[in-house]
Formats: C-alpha cells, sequence, structure tokens
C-alpha cells in the first residue's frame, strides 16, 4: 500500500497485517524537498550528477518520433531544435534541469548507456554494435553537445555481460558487451 503522509492510524490499522506500506513523496513535493537539496549540495561542493541516459527507451517508447538513426547517431543532419542524436538531447536536457535549479556549475557524468542485443525489433546485435561503437566514437570524440560545445563526455558502458537471470522484459538480460561465458558479442575499439 503506497500512503503520501505519515498517519499513525493508518500505520496501527495495518499493524500486524503483513501489507507492505511504502510511504512515498507527492510530485508536486519532490523538487521542494528532494531535488532541490541534492543540487544544492552539487553546486556547493563542485560535485558531478550521475545520469543514466538510454536512447533505446527514448527511440522504443516513441518510435514515430523517435527515429532509430537518430537514437543510433546515426542521423544526417541536426533536427529542428538542433540536435543530431538522442543522446546530446538526453544530456542537454539534464543540463538544462540542473541550471534552472541553480546548479550551474554542475559537471553531469553519464553512469549508464547501452543497447539490448535481444528481445524487442530495434534490440538487435547490428544495432547494439552501431550504437555502442557510435557512442564511444561521439564521447571520446570531444565534440561535446550542443549546450555544451567543445568537451569530452565522461560516459560508462552498460553493462560488462549480459544477464541471463535478470527479471523482467527479455532485452533487460541483453546489454552486455560479453554473453554470461564470456564470449565477446562484437569489437570495440576504445583507441
Amino acid at each position: 500500500m503506497r500512503i503520501y503522509y505519515p498517519d499513525t492510524n493508518a500505520f496501527n490499522a495495518l499493524k500486524g497485517s503483513n501489507i507492505e506500506i511504502i510511504l512515498d513523496v507527492p510530485n508536486q513535493d519532490l523538487e521542494a524537498y528532494f531535488i532541490n537539496p541534492i543540487i544544492g549540495f552539487l553546486a556547493r561542493h563542485n560535485l558531478p550528477l550521475l545520469a543514466n541516459i538510454y536512447p533505446y527507451f527514448g527511440h522504443i517508447g516513441n518510435t514515430n518520433d523517435v527515429p532509430l538513426s537518430y537514437a543510433l547517431f546515426n542521423q544526417q543532419g541536426a533536427n529542428s531544435a538542433g540536435y543530431q542524436n538522442l543522446f546530446d538531447a538526453l544530456l542537454d536536457s539534464m543540463y538544462f534541469a540542473t541550471e534552472k535549479l541553480g546548479g550551474q556549475n554542475i559537471e553531469i557524468i553519464v553512469s549508464e548507456s547501452g543497447w539490448p542485443s535481444e528481445g524487442h525489433p530495434a534490440a538487435t546485435l547490428e544495432n547494439a554494435r552501431t550504437y555502442y561503437t557510435n557512442l564511444i566514437n561521439h564521447v571520446k570524440g570531444g565534440a561535446g553537445t550542443p549546450k555544451k560545445p567543445r568537451r569530452t563526455i565522461e560516459t560508462y558502458l552498460f553493462a560488462m555481460f549480459d544477464e541471463n537471470r535478470k527479471d523482467g522484459k527479455i532485452s533487460e538480460q541483453h546489454f552486455g558487451l560479453f554473453y554470461p561465458d564470456k564470449r565477446p558479442k562484437y569489437q570495440l575499439n576504445f583507441n
């Protein structure tokens, strides 16, 4: 059961019932009670924000408006917003949001990014290889994003190995660069 305000009467009524209680925060309170203090702390201490950036999910969630070529860094030319790929658009959206909340000096590190190789029509071995190859070339190239040009983007790939025992959608098991038996799926060049 999810409740949004601590209520002693509700807690007492559910005591011993084995009903799991989740004390949640209403969406309208998230910014004031959680996001602003975190952004303020990071800004005051000159610390980075870690963000997971997954163009794959943006594409499969809206294939009509998010073309595969845009998600895989293969689009030729910029879109009407000035972006040539979804990765940069997602990363810059994080920069715009942190700046709006007073975090102009916050650097964003991409703590996870990847593409699955199975489990969905867009999750193929070829698309995964293309995404990882283009992502590596993009972040190492130093071009940055439209908002933060001429910057190397510190980025970490997800994941090292497929997680064949992971629950959820089949695609969630296939983000690895290697199969569970340690065989590489494809060759990537990090140089």
